[in-house]
């Protein structure tokens, strides 16, 4: 028995339970396509916290808080949870922000791209292929020598400042005090049963600490070290929400959408900024070391440069879209082809600087 339960069989079998529960979420009353989303997510939460005014993306998402919870326990657990950080936090602040950047210029995570293209959606393909050009090129800073330095050991309670900070927007979520925004209308508005997305992100939490599942790893370390440990997962993940999507009825004439480029739920089909969009957030995430659900599930680690990063996530959402950059159904934001723009040359101009080899 312990010989079929190898490392690879458990990141498979995780995939497969996550993009299963990826597909039902829609279901059981999140957004079309975005069952599940760590950027749209940490967005709504950025808005719920009038961080951003975007009144149809404004929602406490327990699910965010579970997966940094969920990490925390099963860190603690398996006797994990090590605080460590200091390395180049301001960087990776930025970072974090052009990661949220890109992602709504496209409009979903690297997780939600997956669920977007095994809902019919084939914009996802534009995404997809613009995410691993730029993790081919975060490869090629990486192997002239790029880092962002060493994390060193730090004192205990730095490691549960974000988790703490997690179990505070629980409760406000529970709470619901006065000075939290909530949709009326919109993706903001739809939304499982709070105990349901609790316990899901709790599940995913645990899962992806024990696995180190990582979408922007898995292409990584293809690249890399032709390593398809993180790859088997996300690959499993996306044929687990494909064939949950047929099982469940999200496709044909009764479905809530169908295979196409137009029409999707709360999409663009404007191929160019997609690409770059998605390629942004591939390269900025590459140089942080993992996608935005890997640092979320490092902060409940006790890891307080993901916990930056996490910061930088809200930081950008509310960038977004208060200064018109992120995208909507109805096409890319005013200023999100500008920001896209400078995003590279920062991720270009640090990986240079921040690389053992120069030119």
């Amino acid at each position: 028995m312990r010989r079929l339960f190898t490392p690879r069989t458990r990141i498979i079998l995780a995939g497969l339970i996550f993009g299963a529960l990826g597909a039902l979420m829609v279901n059981w009353g999140n957004p079309p396509n975005m069952g599940i989303c760590v950027a749209c997510f940490l967005r709504d939460i950025s808005g719920a916290l009038n961080l951003h005014q975007a009144s149809v993306v404004q929602y406490l998402r327990p699910e965010i808080m579970g997966f940094t919870l969920g990490a925390l326990i099963t860190a603690f657990v398996f006797r994990e949870w090590r605080p460590r950080g200091g390395a180049s936090p301001i960087t990776r602040f930025v970072l974090g922000a052009l990661v949220m950047i890109g992602a709504l210029v496209f409009l979903g995570c690297p997780i939600r791209m997956l669920l977007r293209l095994a809902g019919g959606d084939l914009n996802a393909i534009t995404a997809l292929v613009g995410m691993v050009f730029g993790i081919l090129v975060g490869v090629f800073f990486l192997k002239r020598g790029f880092n962002l330095g060493r994390a060193g050991k730090m004192h205990q309670a730095a490691g549960w400042i974000l988790p703490a900070m997690m179990v505070g927007l629980l409760l406000f979520a529970i709470f619901s005090p006065d000075f939290i925004s909530y949709s009326e209308k919109g993706p903001g508005a739809m939304y499982v049963p709070l105990a349901l997305g609790l316990g899901i992100g709790l599940l995913v939490g645990f899962m992806a600490q024990r696995t180190r599942l990582c979408s922007v790893g898995a292409w990584r370390d293809i690249f890399l070290v032709r390593d398809l440990y993180l790859f088997s997962g996300i690959a499993a993940f996306f044929i687990a929400a494909l064939i949950t999507n047929y099982a469940v009825g999200n496709f044909g004439a009764g479905g809530i959408y169908q295979w196409g480029f137009t029409e999707q739920p709360v999409a663009h089909d404007n191929h160019l900024w997609n690409f770059f969009g998605m390629g942004l957030l591939g390269v900025a995430a590459t140089q942080l070391g993992g996608c935005p659900l890997r640092n979320l599930v490092l902060s409940g680690e006790g890891d307080t440069d993901a916990a930056i990063t996490v910061m930088g996530y809200l930081a950008g959402a509310a960038i977004a879209h208060n200064f018109l950059l992120a995208s909507s159904p109805q096409g890319v934001g005013t200023w999100g082809p500008a920001a896209v723009i400078i995003g590279w040359a920062f991720c270009i101009l640090i990986g240079f600087l921040m690389s053992e080899r120069r030119v």
